[in-house]
């Protein structure tokens, strides 16, 4: 398994970039090759509840990777916590 956690930008669907923080890994489990993870953006916004798929991971080093989002939830007043599947080659 390979694993990514830290910094990252999630791309919309528009273009707009949104900062935060990434927890991603690799899952080979009986024979299905995927990743996925957690995204934390640093401010919630209206576009990130509504997002869904086409959206764009970026990691340090100009890395990319298609995702789209299964769920979010609120952390707190003002955090949301995203889960992403990945689509195509992890990019880390």
């Amino acid at each position: 398994m390979t694993t990514y956690s830290g910094p990252a930008r999630l791309i919309l669907v528009d273009g707009t970039p949104v900062a935060g923080m990434a927890s991603l890994s690799t899952n080979q489990r009986g024979g299905l090759n995927g990743w996925g993870g957690t995204f934390r953006p640093d401010q919630a916004s209206a576009e990130l509840r509504e997002a869904g798929e086409g959206l764009q991971v970026e990691l340090p080093y100009e890395q990319f990777g298609t995702v789209a989002v299964t769920g979010t939830r609120k952390l707190l007043a003002t955090q949301m916590l995203m889960s992403l599947v990945g689509q195509g080659p992890a990019p880390f």
